[in-house]
């Protein structure tokens, strides 16, 4: 036998299979049928004291008026005595209108002696039990006031006695109301509340799920294009209508699907340029290995230089494969205030060990950058060792940094080879050389590493000749943290030179 829980697993789960717009068409329909029967309820139970509370207060006044008139003793319009207690009873009965529901009956000590007219439609005549409660009451000196309920009916009645000139002429007035005829009229009533309560939550629902149709058309939408966006297919996108908050989940959603395509787009550049670049690393290891004569010592040292050389190199190109993959993550850069001068002279001091040249310090900008000092060192050292592996033995070498205009300038300016206008674009892509880095070593990584580490920093790096002969590479960072404008083809203005 199962548990109740097993039991009741399939319907949670059956619930929770539900699209949302239809369980919040049904949350919808139970809040409206929960609000109408609460305040039904209540209004319901208003009525009911309310009613109750009526009756009281009309029986309060009759029995009022009766002992008015029987204290005066007399009849107001002839203004003669009254002679008995039965015409007492018979003239209290002539005054008093009875209303809807409400009966009245003349009572001696023995029996019913005075009915109520015929306008009046509860007979209480007609009800002996009624009647026997309240002869048992003719002779007690107070009012009495009760609820009663016989085979017949619930009655709220009341029973006033009343005495006349001796102490054997005694009676009583009895009045009464149907608490069950009271009651039914009520219910009738509420009856129709309900009718219009069952007309209000199917209005409720004819106009609310609709409304939570066209609500949920963006989310349906959102929903079937992430089911058609795959690792092959990333450029769908959700069409979006509004500027409210489904609208925001839109464009935060086509957002992440271009973050996505433009990474898929970086990965799969990265690991076709990878494969190009290291094999051909792999052909020589392979080549040299396979050629190499195990018997002549002078081969096999010869082929192990190789072969360590191009190891280097892979390990190299692997090293600025990481940097490149660490540049996707959000906590690449780490900025924090940084003295832009004492970075200047640190960058300074560690060029001058990368190899023989005249290195000079044309400038340090005494300001202070939000800014990661880190990889700045990174980037500024691999154009200095840049211009070292593009210029002559003893030949200048100058680092310097500025401010212009709200705009942090570091450059390195070399008397090297240069760089041909047509290789200004391409030096800053992965593995992308010029006609002078052809010849040389290197894995093609560094210029696209220091290009990220710029970009990060919302900055751009750029290449011009030097005045006589070499280049500048300038590093140009916004100080106030707004992204600088990237030129066309990875060139500088004139005026952006140091």
């Amino acid at each position: 036998m199962r548990s109740p829980a097993a039991r009741r697993a399939p319907t949670a789960d059956s619930w929770s299979r539900l699209p949302v717009r239809q369980r919040l068409s049904l949350l919808l329909a139970l809040v409206v049928v929960l609000a109408l029967t609460l305040s039904g309820m209540a209004a319901y139970a208003f009525q009911r004291v309310s009613m109750n509370e009526r009756v009281d207060d009309h029986l309060e006044r009759t029995v009022e008026e009766v002992g008015l008139l029987a204290s005066t003793g007399v009849v107001p319009e002839t203004g003669q005595p009254v002679a008995s207690a039965a015409e007492l009873i018979r003239l209290a009965m002539m005054r008093v209108r009875p209303l809807e529901q409400e009966g009245m009956l003349g009572l001696d000590a023995e029996r019913a002696a005075l009915a109520a007219s015929d306008a009046v439609e509860l007979r209480l005549e007609e009800d002996p039990q009624l009647v026997d409660w309240a002869l048992d009451r003719v002779q007690v000196e107070v009012v009495t006031l009760e609820t009663v309920e016989t085979e017949r009916a619930t009655y709220r009645a009341a029973v006033v006695p009343v005495g006349g000139r001796s102490a054997e002429d005694v009676g009583a007035l009895l009045l009464a109301f149907d608490m069950d005829a009271e009651t039914d009229r009520l219910n009738r009533a509420f009856m129709g509340y309900v009718s219009s309560a069952v007309l209000s939550t199917l209005l409720a629902l004819l106009l609310g799920v609709p409304l939570l149709r066209r609500v949920f058309a963006p989310l349906e939408a959102l929903r079937d294009t992430a089911a058609e966006v795959s690792e092959h297919d990333l450029h769908r996108r959700v069409t979006v209508l509004g500027h409210d908050d489904v609208a925001e989940l839109g464009h935060g959603f086509n957002a992440m699907l271009d973050r996505l395509e433009d990474s898929f787009a970086s990965q799969r550049r990265l690991l076709d340029d990878v494969g190009h670049e290291m094999r051909t690393p792999l052909t020589i290891v392979q080549g040299h290995l396979e050629v190499m004569d195990p018997e002549d010592p002078d081969d096999v040292r010869e082929s192990t230089r190789l072969t360590l050389d191009e190891l280097a190199l892979m390990g190299r190109l692997v090293d600025d494969l990481l940097t490149l993959a660490q540049a996707e993550r959000p906590d690449f850069l780490r900025p924090a205030p940084t003295d832009v001068a004492e970075l200047t002279e640190a960058v300074f001091e560690r060029a001058r060990a990368l190899g023989d040249r005249r290195w000079s310090l044309a400038g340090a900008a005494h300001v202070e950058a939000h800014v990661d000092a880190q990889r700045l060192i990174q980037a500024w050292l691999q154009l200095a060792a840049n211009a070292v592996r593009y210029s002559d033995p003893g030949s200048s070498v100058s680092i310097g940094s500025a401010v212009y205009g709200g705009v942090l300038r570091l450059w390195v300016q070399d008397a090297g080879v240069g760089v041909r206008p047509e290789d200004r674009e391409v030096i800053f892509t992965r593995f992308g050389r010029g006609a002078h880095g052809r010849r040389t070593e290197g894995s093609g990584l560094g210029l696209a590493i220091v290009s990220t580490i710029v970009e990060g920093h919302g900055g751009r790096v750029t290449v011009e000749p030097a005045p006589r002969r070499g280049s500048v590479f300038t590093m140009s960072l916004p100080l106030e943290g707004t992204p600088l404008p990237r030129p066309a083809g990875g060139t500088a203005d004139r005026e952006d030179l140091p």
